[in-house]
């Protein structure tokens, strides 16, 4: 399986993806750090994939997404963006009503 593959199939089959520079438990920069916040303050279900264990995939999924930094929010397959971004739809109350959509929020 190549990388682009390995990508689609982790986009198709979790719900919400967060592509960020470490874990959830410890990011390893400021800005997937403040994802991993705003997505438990939206008490969300997501797969977290560290791209620092993966270089292959790093390079690869910004040519995927046409996006050139991280982290990278997937939610039903589709890029919502970055830390900024995600942190906006937050604020207007957008982004969980975006991650339970896809069953991406905690029952």
């Amino acid at each position: 399986m190549n990388v682009n593959e390995r990508i689609k199939d982790q986009l198709e089959s979790n719900p919400v993806v967060l592509y960020m520079k470490g874990t959830p438990d410890f990011p390893q920069c400021g800005f997937s750090g403040k994802t991993v916040q705003v997505l438990a303050a939206c008490d969300a279900k997501y797969t977290a994939v560290n791209i620092f264990e993966d270089p292959e995939l790093r390079d690869a999924l910004k040519v995927y997404s046409s996006w050139p930094t991280y982290p990278q929010l997937y939610v039903g397959g589709e890029l919502v963006g970055g830390c900024d971004i995600v942190t906006d739809l937050y604020q207007k109350g957008e982004l969980k009503a975006m991650l339970a959509a896809v069953g991406g929020v905690e029952a």
